[in-house]
């Protein structure tokens, strides 16, 4: 996808830091370029050096995303003059300038003078499909701040930042797959993406971290399974989440390979390399996993690929490769519980966030140590006052076991706070997109997109829209809003492969008002509150007189209907 301007940001302020030295503040972190109008002589030399953030001394900070960085124009001495770098990008919110005097500064040595200085938001031309908004202003922040971390880095490839690096890191792509496909039309990015990964793929099958591979990065930075299973994962999301099976026939043998190399490499069927769960909240610095032996998350990774190329063996009509690879998942699954299961205390490893939690989300948790897994899940929370400790490979599979299991509440608690590290914590100390540590330090990026994973539940939580386990392309979807906290309202929209789906509700007074737009030629399963309760069109036309709503079952406190396409308005009094 081409790299296009986006948006215009002009500066909210201008102050003289150092004598002639001019601080620009745009107000947002951002991919970006500067549109520079000035005029002087010929000859003069205008430096900008663009930042994230500001040192002590109010001067530009490049430690921690790529020094030294800067652009400069010689002026032509002709008039007014326009200007903008055409061949390279930075990530900064401020630019430092020297050589040059804004308009209306006194000017005695008669330095050029800056006429306007803007900041030209650059991403790639991907549709924007999604539309979230809530009551609650926290939430709406985190959205903006993960969004902007997302536009920023969608590029020639979803970079990891748009500044020191700007490369594919792989675990990104998988992870932040469905909150950033709510949200943009990521197809062909993503296609793109796994074409990426077939050209760098090896010959023994081992996909690196980052694709295209620009620089060779030695041991677990090259070859760690959370990353290289993007390989696997992406064609089926793409098939599942856009409804285009050639996406798997025409990468089976990447899958395939991907999955060999992986077989090769273990011990027992445990894999013991990789980086493990990245920059989760233990007792150091951020870095290689903490608070989860390193061996667990690639394993489950690895049986989650087992499955993955499983299935998709059976919808190419493979049946000999189907019985291989369910067969070896058994025996994946056998290994990993007698590894990792501590059958005293009912919970996986050390009983870390990130280890019950992609346990419980790859099915490799047996049926009778469910409830074990998840409630040492959310007493963890609860006994850290709700703080997050997953890092960048579990906390996406955190909020997905927390949703799936109805415990939402739990992560509006996570979420809703500002005094622990998280996406709260970071805008309390000033972050207009998100960092790349829980933090937000200063030794990290301050826009990295590796963390987001919270944009997905703002649609698939709070908005409810969820895409049907037993369907593609959401040909089949569920509708399942959670109110909680003190949210009371939520308006969300989703343009999906067969037309827009709309999610709005609000509570009024004793009332629940929802109204929901479903696309032509496909079915929703609506989960509304309550039991036993009549439910009546805002026009006041009872909805058991409508033939296009069927009942279904009630279900923990839901009432669930089936319905087709076309727009709906339910209220629920008393709710």
């Amino acid at each position: 996808m081409p790299l296009k301007v986006k948006k215009q940001l002009r500066s909210i302020s201008v102050r003289e830091t150092h004598p002639g030295i001019y601080i620009y503040d745009f107000g947002q972190n951002a991919s970006a370029i500067i549109a520079l109008k000035v005029k002087g002589k010929f000859g003069a030399k205008v430096v900008m050096k663009p930042a994230e953030y500001l040192t002590k001394d109010g001067l530009a900070n490049q430690n921690n995303s790529g020094t030294p960085y800067w652009f400069s124009y010689t002026l032509s001495g002709n008039g007014t003059e326009n200007w903008s770098p055409s061949f390279s990008y930075y990530g900064f919110r401020y630019v430092q300038v020297e050589g040059a005097v804004p308009i209306g500064v006194k000017n005695p040595q008669g330095l050029p003078v800056i006429e306007d200085l803007s900041l030209l938001h650059v991403s790639n031309t991907s549709e924007e499909v999604g539309q979230f908004a809530c009551s609650s202003s926290v939430f709406n922040n985190i959205y903006s701040l993960i969004d902007w971390s997302v536009k920023s880095n969608m590029s020639h490839v979803l970079t990891d930042c748009p500044h020191r690096e700007k490369l594919g890191w792989l675990e990104v792509a998988h992870l932040m797959s469905s909150s950033i496909a709510y949200c943009y039309d990521i197809k062909q990015m993503y296609t793109k993406i796994v074409n990426d990964m077939k050209d760098s793929q090896l010959e023994n099958g081992l996909i690196p971290n980052t694709a295209p591979e620009y620089a060779s990065f030695p041991h677990d930075f090259r070859d760690s399974p959370e990353w290289g299973s993007a390989g696997v994962i992406l064609p089926w999301f793409l098939y599942r989440w856009y409804g285009d099976l050639s996406v798997l026939e025409e990468n089976y043998h990447l899958m395939v390979s991907y999955v060999d190399y992986l077989t090769s490499r273990c011990k027992y069927h445990i894999l013991y390399h990789g980086l493990g769960d990245w920059y989760d909240l233990g007792p150091n610095h951020p870095g290689y996993s903490q608070l989860t032996t390193r061996g667990l998350t690639p394993t489950a990774l690895y049986y989650y690929n087992l499955n993955i190329l499983a299935e998709t063996s059976k919808l190419l009509n493979k049946e000999l490769e189907y019985h291989k690879y369910t067969e070896l998942a058994t025996k994946v699954k056998i290994a990993f519980n007698a590894k990792f299961f501590n059958v005293e205390k009912g919970y996986y490893d050390r009983g870390s966030q990130t280890a019950n939690a992609i346990a419980l989300y790859m099915n490799l948790v047996n049926g009778e140590d469910r409830e074990s897994c998840l409630k040492q899940i959310i007493a963890d929370i609860h006994n850290r006052d709700n703080s997050i400790t997953a890092g960048d490979i579990g906390f996406r599979y955190l909020l997905r076991v927390l949703e799936m299991e109805g415990a939402s509440d739990v992560i509006y608690d996570m979420n809703s706070q500002s005094d622990k590290p998280g996406y709260g914590y970071q805008l309390k100390q000033g972050a207009t997109s998100l960092t790349e540590s829980w933090a937000a330090l200063q030794t990290a990026s301050h826009n990295h997109c590796m963390l987001g994973h919270l944009m997905e539940w703002f649609y698939s939580g709070i908005g409810g829209v969820r895409a049907d386990k037993e369907s593609v392309a959401f040909k089949k979807f569920i509708l399942h809003p959670e109110m909680v906290g003190n949210i009371y309202w939520a308006d969300v929209s989703f343009k999906s492969p067969y037309g827009e789906i709309k999610s709005k509700w609000e509570i009024k007074d004793t009332s629940f008002v929802y109204k929901v737009t479903v696309p032509v030629n496909t079915t929703a399963w609506v989960y509304l509150p309550g039991v036993d309760v009549e439910l009546i069109q805002e026009s006041g036309k009872p909805i058991k007189e409508k033939a296009d709503i069927q009942f279904i079952r009630v279900e923990n406190g839901r009432s669930i209907y089936e319905i087709g396409s076309g727009d709906y308005s339910f209220s629920i009094s008393p709710y």
